[in-house]
């Protein structure tokens, strides 16, 4: 299995594995999961811990190089990725969650994220 990790995922996953259910957990850690994290998931630790958010609290740098480190693939935005954001449904108002939405739609990964609103999108997402 491919996994997309939204930004909370993977700030848990990285910094408060107990946040996260057992079983998310046990995917993760399963080497038979592949994982990816988006550069828009970096860009909005970045501009919300610029802003002071307490669950943003992390030096996007420091988490781009460990999560690389740890063998995480990292997955460019494009610009086939920015224009499918205009098919997906009006659901959800986050730019961040919309943009990994539609990253995980066209490439084919299952998108791991703890909204519950999320999964009202067409495509492969697993709510924890």
């Amino acid at each position: 299995m491919s996994l997309l990790l939204d930004t909370n995922v993977l700030l848990w996953t990285s910094g408060h594995p107990d946040r996260l259910p057992q079983d998310a957990r046990d995917l993760i850690q399963d080497k038979a999961t592949e994982l990816f994290f988006s550069a828009a998931s970096l860009w909005e630790v970045a501009i919300k811990n610029g802003r002071g958010h307490a669950d943003f609290n992390v030096d996007p740098r420091l988490l781009r190089r460990g999560l690389l480190e740890n063998g995480y693939s990292e997955l460019p935005v494009t610009g086939a990725h920015a224009v499918a954001v205009d098919l997906l449904p009006d659901i959800h108002k986050d730019p961040f969650d919309r943009i990994l939405i539609a990253q995980a739609q066209i490439e084919g990964l299952t998108l791991l994220t703890a909204d519950k609103k999320l999964r009202d999108y067409p495509g492969p997402i697993r709510v924890l």
